[in-house]
């Protein structure tokens, strides 16, 4: 009675699972998505980036997959430990069976099996078996083939090998994945959430100084595995370094203070950076002599096991020195503060957000045509208002424009909008203009107000002229002079409506007639808006070029009247004070829609230099090295080499003195150098042509 066989258990059917070739390529091909995602979704960026990217519920939900923090989700780490688990498998199951066939050159092939080879031949040689085996021994050794022989009944049976190293391959291309994955694992959040978890650590997602982070989110020196940022200003020192982590922030405390005495900075003739590296002062907590070192790009320092690289630099607390600017009235307030400050501003709180010594920006050409504000087509597109910006669209020209600041208003309720203005007037199509940029969200890009220099470099007269176009009495007046002015002296009786067109002009162009709520606000889309309500659409062009010339000369009116009161002798009518008005009107329309009530000026400022180090602790990145030495060695192994193996049946010929010779060889790949390296044996071994 036989027995029935025994039944695979399901442990044995997961072993088998786990260490197929199968389950590691869908492994690694999860991998590789993931890494994909991993690049084109750029990784550890604000929320408010996300959903301004994705939308609200993409972005949540792809927060909750992961996709943020890819290389540090617990699913992408637990896929990589099955890797290392089905590679391990495999190196096991099949490390026993490579090395016994690494021991067996297989010489116990039956002779009659040669014939079923597809490269086999036959040859008769001089000399009995034993002397027809002494001369080929030498030969096979020569051209690399490592033999054995055995002795049989009815002759000589030599086996040969060459390309054994193509096993070696296979360990050794596997055993790299294995120490990759490991060192990826050691060097990645995995080791700092379990020394979280065994200290009883906790994240930190709060604000506020270093300093005053509680114990509970503070990791020891002793922690084997990390890698964060150390933020340090010049003439300063900091010890401990922050961790970003899915989820909020760990602090690394280093066992050592590194202070940063000076930061240097290299610029090419356009002002963009050359290079930059850190002149540091590294003091033990343990004590001992302080160490001086210069940290650099791809150049870093090792202290006590721990990598100090260069990463970025950030500004390190600078002293600025603002002048607070009314848009509407005479007002102007002094204040100053460091970057990284806030300070109270009206209801709004003002922060000091940063400080840019050198602004590389591509200017344009210039272009001495400028634009004619009387031939602006108030019925095309006018709505995209603070859309003047720095860049223009004619060929590339990089130059430093100069200091540049960046601040913050936020209102009571929390929100924010973000301002950056350059200190210095710049230079865009022939004109020289102030900019002051804003923007509602960190994800947009700067709008930027262009406001025209006046003739001594400066903003004071486009401000008189933008205050004074706030003022009813100063608008009526030059609304009068004006008519007086174009009236026809032949036709005086056109005075007084040419009046009343100016004024109307002026007062939408300033936004009076405006309501709250409403959209336009005044410029030149409410010029717009008027012409598109009360004229019919054939006279709408003839019409809105007539405006334009109305409100262009009432304009140049109230400058002068501004002038006046100031004490300031009249503009001559001259081409850079035509030049001045037609950048005034446009920036004058955007003005309306500039959301704060005052323009802030940076006046003077103390720059401050902050070094931000990536300071890591990497076990695992000699396993990588070690892996990646491995994995070369591997590949080169198993395309460039190739395992053959080769059979000699020499037996006693019929004729007296003679040996019958039978050759066959295998490879583990078949390929036309099979054929050729045959065809060269047979002509040795055998003496045998094709």
């Amino acid at each position: 009675m036989s027995s029935a066989p025994p039944r695979s258990t399901l442990a044995r059917e997961l072993l088998d699972l786990f260490a197929s070739m199968r389950f590691a390529i869908a492994l690694l091909s999860v991998i590789c998505i993931a890494s994909v995602i991993g690049t084109v979704v750029q990784q550890r960026q604000p929320m408010g980036n996300y959903v301004n990217q994705f939308g609200p519920f993409w972005a949540e939900l792809f927060d909750k997959l992961g996709l943020y923090t890819v290389y540090g989700a617990p699913w992408f780490l637990v896929i990589l430990a099955f890797l290392v688990i089905s590679t391990s498998l495999c190196i096991a199951r099949n490390t026993p069976k490579i090395l016994t066939d690494l021991r067996s050159y297989k010489e116990g092939v039956r002779e009659q099996s040669l014939r079923a080879h597809h490269h086999k031949a036959e040859a008769v040689l001089e000399g009995d078996p034993q002397a027809v085996l002494g001369t080929l021994a030498p030969q096979l050794d020569a051209l690399g083939w490592k033999a054995k022989v055995q002795q049989r009944e009815h002759g000589l049976m030599v086996a040969a090998r060459r390309g054994a190293a193509n096993k070696i391959g296979y360990l050794a291309a596997h055993s790299a994945i294995v120490l990759i994955c490991l060192g990826g694992l050691f060097d990645g959040d995995l080791m700092v959430r379990m020394l979280m978890w065994v200290q009883g650590k906790t994240l930190y997602t709060g604000s506020g100084l270093v300093s005053e982070v509680a114990a509970e989110h503070r990791l020891g020196t002793g922690n084997p595995s990390f890698r964060g940022n150390l933020f340090v200003p010049e003439n300063s020192s900091a010890g401990t370094a922050v961790l970003t982590l899915p989820g909020g922030i760990v602090l690394q405390d280093l066992p050592f203070d590194v202070e940063l005495k000076k930061f240097n900075v290299e610029y090419y003739a356009t002002g963009m950076p050359k290079s930059f590296a850190s002149d540091i002062v590294i003091r033990d907590r343990s004590g001992g002599t302080p160490r001086t070192a210069t940290v650099k790009v791809n150049e870093p320092v090792i202290h006590d096991g721990v990598a100090i690289y260069q990463s970025s630099f950030e500004d390190g607390g600078s002293l600025l020195k603002l002048q607070a600017l009314s848009l509407t009235g005479d007002e102007h307030l002094d204040l100053q503060g460091r970057v990284g400050d806030k300070t109270a501003f009206g209801e709004q709180t003002l922060e000091f957000a940063g400080l840019r010594v050198i602004n590389v920006e591509n200017l344009s050409t210039p272009d001495a045509s400028g634009t004619d504000v009387r031939k602006v087509d108030l019925t095309g597109t006018l709505q995209n208002h603070l859309g003047s910006g720095a860049k223009g669209n004619t060929s590339k020209s990089l130059h430093n424009v100069g200091p540049s600041f960046s601040y913050r208003l936020r209102d009571a309720a929390g929100q924010a909008r973000e301002f950056n203005n350059y200190m210095l007037p710049v230079e865009l199509d022939g004109h020289k203009v102030f900019l002051a940029g804003v923007r509602d969200n960190l994800s947009d890009s700067f709008r930027y107000l262009r406001m025209p220099a006046d003739e001594n470099g400066e903003l004071d007269g486009w401000l008189r002229l933008r205050r004074a176009l706030a003022d009813p009495k100063l608008r009526e007046s030059a609304a009068r002079i004006y008519a007086q002015s174009a009236t026809p002296a032949d036709r005086p009786q056109m005075q007084p409506q040419l009046q009343a067109t100016a004024q109307r002009a002026l007062a939408l162009f300033s936004g009076a007639t405006a309501k709250p709520g409403d959209d336009v606000r005044g410029g030149l889309p409410a010029l717009s808006q008027f012409i598109d309500h009360d004229v019919p659409q054939a006279e709408r062009a003839r019409v809105s070029e007539v405006l334009l010339r109305i409100l262009n000369g009432s304009l140049f009116e109230l400058n002068q009247l501004a002038r006046e009161r100031a004490g300031l002798a009249p503009a001559p009518a001259d081409e850079s004070q035509q030049a001045f008005m037609t950048q005034a009107v446009l920036s004058l329309s955007d003005s309306l829609y500039y959301p704060a009530p005052a323009l802030f000026q940076l006046k003077d400022y103390t720059q401050v230099q902050a070094s931000v180090f990536q300071v890591t602790r990497a076990p695992g990145q000699k396993l990588v090295y070690l892996g990646a030495v491995l994995l070369i060695i591997g590949v080169f192994a198993m395309l460039y080499i190739r395992e053959r193996r080769l059979w000699l049946w020499i037996t006693p010929s019929t004729a007296a003195g003679r040996s019958q010779v039978s050759m066959a060889m295998s490879s583990t790949r078949e390929s036309p150098d099979n054929a050729a390296l045959f065809a060269q044996l047979r002509r040795t071994l055998l003496k045998a042509d094709e």
